[in-house]
């Protein structure tokens, strides 16, 4: 390990000011994105603050740049590492940060310049052991924050807990928090090492462990790379599926050891499976080995309670319970077939209710189709995407129905 240089001017005034809010950069093969994301951070109007930029033996020039910036701006100090991963950089930038509150950036990333002095302006004004804001996606046709990022920071949150707000579980995010350096050592977090997606056990500890705020502000933009070399592009690859398992079940476990039965609920149903979806759209053409893992994984963590009674949408659901069922030709059959329809909605129908004849019977005397209750909605998938016997056990298990809210 070795240590960016600066100048003696900068490293007088380094030691004589004490930052209050200490910002760790995790840095690999960012030498394209650095600088913007650094300005941005420095630009902050919030003055009181620290960047700890971690050279996580980045075979680019992202190290070298990261140098560049220390010796022009004191705020700036850069560790140099051998490669480890994201989640081991950012512990090793949280053993050199100075400051009584931290938080996290992706070096590809952008902060809005009033982003944390919202976030830690609601920590004074509450107490609370720390805060999280809403983010937006910053995509090739402008910044769009996910509606479902807006709905869990609706309104304005103090002191609650995670009973209070179960749902907000779905905000993993590193990177919108700031987070009291005293709470997140006397709740003993730290980053998982060596998988990805190392955000989701951390943050979940956090909710469960602390008192937080939740703020409406839009305090992170975060970049969609149109390489697709970003982590959360890469769904279709064993390691990135195996490392989602392996953190769901982490997640999973502290909200069964910490959160209770409601929680537990929330997180399980609409919370844990509602990335789901964009795995399922790499069912048709994946490998044995990728659709076993989904499968498995699957059984595993929603043992004993069907995905049928997730939050995922209608369709999702359906390929779920196929997943459940082990029908993965039928399972690739629908995610193709929803490919297919370039982004409109699937067809929908209303179960028929059935004719009186003029005997004064129902005529036929099978009731409604398949089982399923006259008049309620569900899905209208073309006859040949299901054989009859796996169509009929869907309707019966409730697969195919939209919820009244959906309909």
């Amino acid at each position: 390990m070795r240590f960016g240089r600066r100048g003696a001017a900068a490293s007088t005034t380094a030691r004589s000011a004490r930052p209050r809010l200490s910002i760790v950069v995790p840095v690999y093969d960012v030498e394209a994105w650095l600088p913007e994301c650094l300005d941005s951070v420095l630009r902050s109007s919030y003055a009181e603050i620290e960047v700890v930029v971690v050279d996580d033996g980045s075979p680019d020039g992202s190290g070298a740049l990261a140098d560049d910036y220390a010796a022009r701006d004191p705020r700036v100090r850069v560790v140099h590492t051998a490669n480890q991963g994201l989640g081991a950089a950012r512990n090793e930038g949280i053993r050199h940060a100075r400051g009584e509150l931290l938080g996290f950036c992706d070096s590809d990333d952008v902060v809005p310049r009033t982003a944390y002095a919202a976030l830690v302006g609601a920590l004074e004004r509450s107490g609370s052991d720390f805060v999280t804001g809403s983010i937006v996606r910053w995509e090739a046709d402008g910044l769009h924050e996910p509606p479902w990022m807006r709905r869990l920071h609706s309104g304005d949150r103090r002191g609650i807990t995670a009973g209070d707000h179960p749902e907000i579980l779905g905000d993993v995010f590193a990177w919108n928090k700031v987070f009291r350096r005293s709470f997140w050592d006397r709740a003993g977090l730290a980053w998982a090492e060596g998988v990805r997606y190392e955000d989701q056990p951390t943050t979940t500890r956090a909710y469960l462990l602390g008192r937080f705020d939740v703020v409406p502000d839009v305090v992170y933009h975060w970049r969609i790379r149109g390489d697709g070399t970003s982590i959360t592009q890469q769904r279709s690859s064993v390691t990135d599926l195996r490392d989602r398992v392996a953190t769901k079940r982490m997640s999973l476990a502290s909200v069964r050891e910490i959160g209770g039965p409601e929680v537990e609920r929330v997180f399980v149903d609409r919370v844990m499976a509602g990335d789901l979806w964009r795995y399922f759209l790499e069912i048709p053409g994946c490998s044995d080995e990728w659709w076993t893992l989904l499968r498995e994984g699957i059984a595993e963590l929603w043992a004993g309670r069907s995905l049928v009674r997730s939050g995922l949408p209608p369709v999702h659901r359906l390929t779920g319970w196929l997943v459940e069922q082990g029908r993965r030709e039928e399972a690739a059959a629908v995610m193709a077939y929803v490919a297919s329809l370039g982004g409109a909605p699937v067809p929908r129908e209303t179960v028929p209710r059935e004719p009186v004849s003029s005997a004064g019977a129902v005529g036929g005397g099978g009731g409604a189709s398949g089982g399923a209750t006259a008049g309620e909605v569900r899905l209208a998938l073309p006859d040949d995407l299901l054989p009859a016997g796996v169509r009929a056990a869907a309707e019966a298990a409730g697969a195919l129905t939209l919820r009244p809210h959906e309909r």
